[in-house]
């Protein structure tokens, strides 16, 4: 008894020190879900969902940082990761730039299981350019901002109890050519505070010597099938993998094959979609001569993203060979306290949850990318998401050339920003490519730095076929993709589907924009705004009202889904369909999904 007493004194006394050591930034508006934020335990859930191991360590919580050009003797205080240092949860609020580089510290244990095993070291995701270091080694450098990555670093741990870790961080924001989404070092208009540094879960995991290191399963809904491609490191040969396909404690399909690729037999498959969000559970393991090396669990939807034409000769985006119409926000996941993070994983559901509740079945993830955690949870939910390329250098000139829409132009970008580009959108597909809900790909939005665009989008088909490309969501059009993007405001409109729909896609992919500032709610007093501005909530109301009822005669023409702008105010934009902080939803769910119900009739299009 003496000895539990003594345990939770020692608790109770780190977890008062932690809090003494950071407090929020104070002067923003903050989201509910800040005061639930604990330094002793920050974003404590298994960050990787698609390929989990039961053993690993969180290493979020205080580190260590400093502001300086050169690695600090000392440092200037504490931070809490995974929170931006610009952010108000970062407990620091300072800002960066070009000429500064970050720097981040802090001890740590070995995993207690790592003895004749590899250690690795993950991070969800840093902005922009870091070096990390392992008791004073290098252990690896890592460009992009929004996309995970691993360090194996086994041979950098020392014989003593504690190892340190110390990781720098170079971000040029917008003087830089690098992806940085809505991010500028002088916000305004619809451009936001800057992101610098670790803003995603940091972790350690001891692994077998011989491990799975990804598996990507796609469905075959026509076959009834699905094939996992795993990625393994350091087999030997005759080693094999074994998948299982799991619907709940019931196994439906298991096979054991040399190689790294498994196709399983999925009998009467039961669909994910957005009405039923049926997701199957995976086992696949390492097998080497009968023995279990790695073993990890993963999940699969059997779903099937395509496009056919109606009995008008219009292309259609069907969903499971039928059509639905997708109608969803346009969402750039900012927070007002964590800026790219979400305070808490409840959080981070929390707008999910809310857009279900209003009745869209669709998400626009605009010019930013998530953590895993996100799209497990629209995975689970059944939301259907479109995931945009994060925006950056908007080029030098334009070359210029007839398009479809208007002109069809490309920025002229140095071959490093387009190698830098094309790094990175590789890698966000292959780390988000895992995820049923994810049914399209956008590259470019709004001729923001587009380049190659027939290059970049025919890449994208080719790279992943299971899923649609839609190569410029309002942007310089090109006959490429597979679909034509229009962005209007306010009123709701679309591509001529007669002139543009017998080869793409007609989609209307932003719209919208009404605005109505709350006070109290605001992340500044004044100067706040939005496309078309409303005194209350019964205008605001009555305006989305009749867009919606517009609606219903576009579908028929030919339009396939839509994007109103947007999810929540970010900064000083006051469009969103909730305040900035979460705490006002400005039109009521029930209202909304009534006023959406009548997109989703299925008569609205006949097909062949």
């Amino acid at each position: 008894m003496k000895k539990v007493v003594l345990l939770f004194s020692y608790i109770l006394f780190t977890t008062n020190l932690s809090a003494q050591e950071w407090k929020p930034v104070e002067g923003k508006i903050t989201t509910e879900w800040a005061g639930k934020v604990n330094p002793a335990s920050v974003h404590a859930e298994y960050p990787r969902p698609q390929l989990v191991r039961p053993n690993w360590t969180n290493l979020n919580g205080l580190w260590d940082y400093a502001i300086s050009n050169e690695q600090p003797s000392a440092y200037a205080g504490k931070i809490l990761v995974p929170f931006a240092i610009e952010s108000t949860l970062s407990g620091v609020g300072k800002t960066v730039g070009k000429d500064n580089t970050l720097w981040y510290k802090r001890t740590f244990s070995a995993p207690a299981d790592a003895k004749n095993k590899t250690v690795l070291l993950h991070f969800g995701a840093v902005d922009w350019r870091c070096e990390v270091f392992v008791n004073g080694k290098s252990a690896g450098r890592h460009e992009g901002g929004y996309d995970p990555f691993s360090l194996d670093i086994t041979s950098l741990l020392s014989k003593s109890k504690q190892q340190e870790v110390v990781v720098s961080v170079w971000d040029p924001s917008n003087d830089g050519p690098q992806p940085r989404g809505k991010q500028i070092k002088n916000p305004h208009s619809i451009w936001y505070t800057p992101v610098t540094g670790i803003w995603q879960t940091v972790w350690l995991e001891a692994v077998p010597k011989s491990y799975i290191e990804s598996a990507n399963p796609v469905p075959d809904i026509d076959k009834g099938s699905v094939s996992i491609s795993t990625v393994l490191k350091n087999a030997e040969q005759g080693d094999k993998i074994r998948v299982s396909a799991w619907d709940g404690k019931q196994k439906v399909a298991e096979q054991e094959v040399a190689g790294e690729t498994v196709t399983l037999s999925i009998p009467n498959a039961k669909l994910w979609s957005p009405s039923s969000p049926f997701l199957y559970d995976l086992q696949i393991q390492l097998v080497r001569n009968g023995k279990v090396i790695d073993d990890v669990k993963s999940y699969f939807g059997m779903r099937k993203i395509s496009m056919q034409k109606d009995a008008n000769g219009i292309q259609r985006m069907l969903l499971n060979n039928e059509f639905v119409f997708q109608y969803g926000p346009l969402d750039q996941g900012w927070w007002p306290d964590g800026l790219y993070t979400a305070p808490t994983d409840e959080a981070l559901k929390f707008d999910i949850v809310k857009t279900k509740e209003m009745g869209f079945n669709m998400i626009r993830k605009h010019v930013k990318v998530e953590p895993a955690r996100w799209y497990y949870h629209c995975d689970q939910l059944g939301m259907l998401v479109w995931q945009d390329m994060p925006s950056g250098d908007m080029g030098n000139r334009w070359d210029s050339r007839p398009g479809i829409i208007g002109i069809a132009n490309d920025k002229e970008r140095t071959p490093e920003s387009e190698a830098i580009f094309k790094k990175e959108w590789k890698a966000i597909i292959d780390s988000r490519k895992t995820f049923p809900s994810i049914v399209v790909w956008v590259p470019f939005n709004e001729a923001w730095g587009q380049f190659k665009t027939k290059e970049i989008t025919e890449w994208t088909m080719a790279y992943d076929p299971s899923r649609l490309v839609n190569s410029a969501s309002g942007g310089n059009f090109e006959v490429t993709g597979h679909i034509i993007d229009l962005h209007n405001y306010p009123a709701p409109c679309m591509p001529d589907p007669n002139l543009y729909g017998r080869e793409q896609i007609v989609v209307l992919g932003e719209f919208g924009g009404l605005g109505l500032p709350l006070e109290g709610h605001t992340w500044q007093s004044k100067d706040n705004w939005g496309y078309q501005s409303f005194p209350n909530k019964e205008e605001l109301l009555n305006k989305y009202t009749t867009f919606m009822d517009a609606i219903p005669a576009l579908i028929r023409q030919g339009l396939s889904a839509a994007v109103y702008t947007q999810t929540t105010d970010v900064e000083i934009e006051t469009n969103g369909l909730m305040t900035y902080d979460r705490k006002v939803v400005k039109m009521t769910e029930e209202k909304l999904q009534a006023a959406h119900k009548q997109l989703y009739d299925a008569s609205l299009v006949k097909m062949k």
